[in-house]
């Protein structure tokens, strides 16, 4: 397919700026693929389409504080620093983005914090923005983690145009978050509360969770027309041997699989065999889902309204179907549903 047939017109008012009061209160359109038929509903509804048996696969990754501002040595240059992943634990390596990029170059030193708490030498260019940073810090591994969380501001995403809030730090979170690691949220999985959780167990719906750490390639715009043609980046991920063992045990009795999120389902789909059967996994994934594509893990998909040409609209659209997606997005859009991050949610069946 072509970027161009993800186009559609999402006016500005409807990118959500906050979530809602209530994490389990954000609406839910429910989407079925056998009939093509719309419903609305709220979010804490979906337990009206599960069973006893059924298993949610949850992403547990953990954003952290991963945003830096500073100043560059000598000019004091306004700097913001993204950081992305750690190269190298001993050396406090680490690969992230800057902006303005045209002014940061190799040898360069930039600090951070009111009293210089934290200094990082750039080391060497990886793309157009990106670069890799050594942080100079004298302090244990612990002590140096504490300094970038308590320096660091919540990662939220540029299309939400406001200053980061306090609140932001536990909204921009799932209430299942455990493995840290990730600089965009996991978004499906806001939805959920800790007591639409035990609402679901007392169901008999039993949870699988894997980690893959989300990564700002997916917010990064496509600029091929040729979708075949686009590489993303790569994420880090796992999935364990028990989660391997409730999930392949429930597609064994018929029970269905939620997939709560794109990241979700993009794990899963990396770690299945021909036969349907979920493997333990441990390492990267660079996998782009896009229309046409043949599912072999889950039977419902749960996410969010995700911006035009977004590689997380496309991955939907592959599991709903091409036509029908672009038909409840113009739904959406006529509803005026809340889109992106902090917007509403979206049941497919």
């Amino acid at each position: 397919m072509k970027l161009s047939q993800f186009k559609f017109n999402l006016p500005a008012d409807l990118i959500a700026q906050h979530p809602a009061k209530n994490r389990d209160e954000s609406r839910l359109m429910v989407v079925n693929r056998k009939d093509g038929s719309i419903e609305h509903r709220t979010f804490k509804d979906i337990l009206d389409y599960v069973d006893a048996g059924d298993v949610f696969v949850l992403n547990n990754t953990k954003v952290f504080p991963a945003r830096l501002y500073g100043e560059k040595e000598k000019t004091g240059a306004k700097i913001e620093v993204m950081l992305l992943r750690e190269l190298n634990h001993e050396s406090r390596l680490w690969d992230v983005l800057v902006d303005p990029a045209r002014k940061i170059r190799i040898g360069n030193k930039l600090y951070f914090g009111e009293n210089d708490d934290l200094v990082a030498e750039v080391i060497d260019n990886t793309t157009s923005r990106g670069r890799t940073l050594r942080f100079l810090f004298d302090g244990t591994h612990e002590e140096f983690k504490k300094t970038i969380t308590d320096l660091g501001n919540t990662p939220l995403p540029v299309e939400i145009q406001r200053p980061v809030e306090p609140e932001d730090a536990e909204n921009y979170q799932t209430v299942f978050a455990k493995h840290e690691g990730a600089v965009a949220a996991p978004t499906a999985g806001m939805h959920f509360s800790k007591s639409l959780m035990k609402h679901l167990e007392l169901r008999d719906v039993q949870f699988a969770e894997l980690t893959l750490h989300t990564g700002v390639g997916n917010f990064r715009d496509i600029e091929v027309e040729d979708l075949t043609k686009h590489k993303t980046d790569s994420e880090e991920m796992e999935i364990t041997q028990e989660t391997c063992d409730i999930i392949n045990a429930a597609k064994a009795e018929r029970h269905k699989i939620f997939a709560v999120g794109t990241t979700s389902l993009k794990a899963l789909e990396t770690s299945v065999t021909i036969s349907g059967q979920i493997n333990p996994y441990k390492g990267w994934t660079n996998k782009f889902i896009f229309p046409h594509y043949d599912f072999n893990t889950a039977d419902a998909l749960i996410t969010n309204f995700h911006l035009p040409k977004s590689s997380m609209m496309m991955e939907v659209a592959a599991f709903a179907g091409y036509e029908l997606l672009m038909k409840a997005y113009k739904t959406a859009v006529a509803e005026k549903y809340r889109f992106f991050t902090y917007g509403d949610a979206m049941l497919i069946l």
